[in-house]
């Protein structure tokens, strides 16, 4: 059995992964962090995106993005899981897709992700990473909602 913990850093995130290793008998655990490469960043959010991401490098990205899923590894390891991998993944298409073809490539018993519901109509529009994730995924999907 593997798990696959989505993290991003938010405290959704963190409340998903602390979840999991209170809840979930100790397997091996791999955490991801997905990132936007530069060319899916300008795609997606256009001339505006570009100003504001004009003076960093794409290395940047994914460097900040390994950061991130160590950081998520740690407190894994630090909330009582012990098998504990990371992995940072380019988003080619989008971000739950990312993480349902890490899960099928990992052949992953388990995907958990927190719960950051959208708003408004933007939710009715665009739906979240964890409601594509659960309709997506061929496998067992725990998403955790957010802590007190």
């Amino acid at each position: 059995m593997t798990y696959l913990i989505a993290y991003d850093g938010s405290a959704d995130s963190r409340h998903a992964i602390e979840f999991a290793a209170k809840h979930l008998s100790a397997e091996p655990t791999v955490i991801v962090t997905v990132w936007e490469p530069l060319l899916v960043q300008l795609a997606r959010h256009g001339a505006a995106a570009a100003a504001a991401i004009v003076n960093e490098e794409p290395e940047e990205f994914r460097a900040q993005a390994e950061a991130n899923a160590k950081e998520g590894a740690e407190l894994a390891l630090a909330s009582g899981l012990t098998d504990v991998g990371y992995r940072a993944v380019a988003d080619r298409s989008s971000i739950w897709q990312a993480i349902v073809d890490l899960a099928d490539e990992l052949d992953a018993s388990l995907v958990i992700t927190g719960s950051r519901g959208l708003a408004g109509v933007r939710s009715v529009l665009l739906g979240s990473v964890s409601n594509h994730v659960l309709h997506h995924a061929r496998r067992p999907t725990l998403i955790v909602p957010p802590g007190e």
